[in-house]
């Protein structure tokens, strides 16, 4: 089955704001989301790319052009499926302002039980996500090959979803994993189980240099913005 190369959009004007974006429109990449974005064709320069899916939202479209423009054979498609979580009525607030909301602490630490308001639940995106993976694997498969690789651009929580998918790990458990702005993820799927083989790659250690500022143990939601 195909190897599919998770990359996680750029860092965007939101990330930047401290806000929520969810499916807010007219969320661009900043000037460093662009260049993350524009560094993204020579990073899978060695790679044999049968396809590119992208979430429909801006900032993965903008994320993926680079890759289109520098390989102009490739076929692009967009999916809902593997859009970001639909926050509701938390679309668009700062990220500071609903720390202190109650249910901030349930999407923290029981994930499966939290369900934003006028939004989606976190499991139902869960559900979505992975659903989509597999209708692509065996899409890519059918059209290329069992050895195809096809690149997915996507969102903070929906790439760290599919990743404790592939590990078997409870859903509850996924604020353990992070992925920054413009890292690639890969998973090997094959018959009986999936194989991680990077996670959140950059390759840039900057977030790794110890702060001022040590990071709080919250996972940020939507995913953070990556290294200052």
């Amino acid at each position: 089955m195909p190897t599919l190369i998770l990359v996680r959009h750029g860092r965007s004007t939101a990330n930047t704001e401290g806000l929520l974006a969810g499916w807010t429109p007219g969320v661009a990449l900043d000037e460093r989301g662009r260049e993350q974005a524009a560094g993204l064709p020579g990073r899978l320069a060695a790679l044999p790319i049968s396809e590119v899916v992208a979430s429909p939202l801006q900032r993965c479209q903008e994320t993926v052009q680079p890759l289109l423009d520098a390989r102009p054979g490739l076929t692009a498609h967009s999916d809902d499926r593997i859009g970001e979580a639909h926050y509701g009525d938390w679309s668009g607030r700062k990220l500071a302002e609903l720390s202190d909301e109650p249910l901030m602490q349930v999407v923290q630490a029981h994930p499966t039980a939290a369900a934003f308001p006028g939004g989606e639940s976190m499991r139902a995106m869960a559900t979505r996500a992975a659903e989509a993976v597999r209708e692509w694997n065996a899409r890519v498969e059918r059209d290329h090959g069992a050895d195809a690789v096809y690149v997915m651009c996507s969102h903070g929580d929906i790439i760290k979803s599919l990743v404790a998918d592939a590990l078997g790990l409870h859903l509850d458990l996924f604020q353990r994993i992070s992925v920054e702005p413009c890292s690639i993820t890969a998973i090997r799927y094959t018959r009986l189980r999936p194989f991680l083989v990077r996670l959140g790659d950059t390759g840039d250690f900057a977030s790794l240099v110890p702060r001022e500022e040590p990071p709080a143990g919250e996972a940020p939601v939507g995913g953070g913005a990556g290294a200052p």
